[in-house]
């Protein structure tokens, strides 16, 4: 197995042909092939699949790609570094729920190592794409909730893709609402009150299953309910049809500012934030200085 060869894996997975990711690297494709080939042999299984519609990944391949990503990272900052001279820059990337406060503490982040060195990316997501992102490296960790409905199926789906949970906080759950909603005001509510609103919910595209929705009493039978893809529009939402979602009570007003509340909602359910990451990585320091900054929230979770 060569540094080249791992780098071919990666310009594939960007094609959907050899023959186009052969133009990108100026390379025949008889050699392509030929490298491919090699490497499939070497490893014992196949990294893509091959069909008259293209090239795609296999499952194996996929997890494979994940490592190669990182391999051909930490050779191109050490080649900056040591041989070329050149100034490079590190990369940090964190796939999420769709949390305020995660990415409150990614801003916190940002301005203490700044962004000379540094290349940050954030990516609010979809459930099943937070632990596909982990599971390829292109996010050195993903920040998402457990409770007693979705473990058993989150934790087997992380065990498969080579992930670990780790938890940072247990919380209520809170109906966050804007402070024109009538109920605004109340210190407890019931799911009964909020039959009366549309609960709005983020939408989960091709894995739409109960065990990723992002609120967490997913087996309820809501009267109202509205799909929505980002948070902004969710926001706007709750202003103008009175909406709410359910959440962990952790309010970030440098963000959301300070029209927003949480209303502590009447059960028994809690939920498990946490974060997942490769088992068999250690975490980037910039990456822990992340997580550090998400346990400080710890003492904003509500009673």
């Amino acid at each position: 197995m060569t540094l080249t060869q791992l780098q071919y894996v990666i310009a594939l997975s960007k094609e959907n042909s050899i023959n186009d990711a052969a133009k990108r690297l100026f390379i025949s494709q008889p050699s392509l092939t030929a490298s491919l080939k090699s490497l499939e042999q070497e490893v014992g299984f196949d990294i893509f699949n091959r069909s008259k519609s293209g090239i795609s990944l296999t499952v194996k391949g996929s997890e494979f790609l994940g490592y190669a990503r990182s391999v051909v990272q930490q050779y191109e900052i050490l080649n900056a570094k040591y041989i070329s001279m050149s100034n490079v820059k590190r990369t940090f990337h964190v796939s999420m729920q769709h949390y305020t406060f995660a990415v409150n503490a990614f801003v916190e982040v940002i301005k203490q190592y700044g962004m000379e060195e540094f290349e940050f990316g954030v990516n609010e997501t979809q459930t099943y794409d937070v632990i596909k992102n982990v599971k390829e490296r292109k996010s050195e960790v993903g920040v998402l909730y457990l409770n007693d409905f979705n473990r058993d199926v989150l934790q087997k789906m992380f065990k498969e893709s080579g992930l670990v949970f780790t938890p940072l906080f247990t919380c209520n759950i809170y109906a966050y609402m804007h402070k024109s909603n009538p109920l605004s005001k109340k210190k407890k509510v019931t799911m009964e009150d909020l039959n009366d609103y549309p609960c709005l919910a983020f939408e989960q595209g091709d894995h739409n299953s109960l065990y990723f929705a992002e609120e967490i009493i997913t087996t309820y039978d809501y009267k109202q309910m509205v799909r929505v893809n980002d948070r902004a529009s969710m926001l706007n939402l709750m202003v103008g049809i009175n909406g709410y979602t359910l959440c962990s009570g952790i309010i970030c007003e440098d963000l959301n500012g300070s029209d927003y509340v949480a209303v502590r909602v009447d059960v028994d359910e809690t939920m498990t934030i946490g974060y997942i990451a490769p088992k068999d990585t250690v975490l980037s320091d910039i990456a822990t200085k992340y997580i550090e900054e998400l346990q400080n929230y710890k003492e904003s979770v509500l009673d």
